[in-house]
């Protein structure tokens, strides 16, 4: 699938969303919509950095 194309399926333009690829910046909504859009699943963790726990 190309840029162009998830665009599309989300409601955005292809260079919005290659501008989002390349800062790494998105809503949690944008990322839920992305996951829907690829048939799969997005969760959400907080893990601690010193070793490794997920709480």
């Amino acid at each position: 699938m190309t840029i162009k194309d998830l665009a599309g399926k989300i409601g955005t333009n292809g260079n919005n969303l290659s501008n989002k690829l390349s800062r790494d910046n998105f809503s949690e909504k944008e990322l839920r919509d992305i996951a829907v859009v690829l048939n799969c699943d997005y969760d959400r963790i907080f893990a601690l950095r010193d070793n490794g726990k997920i709480v």
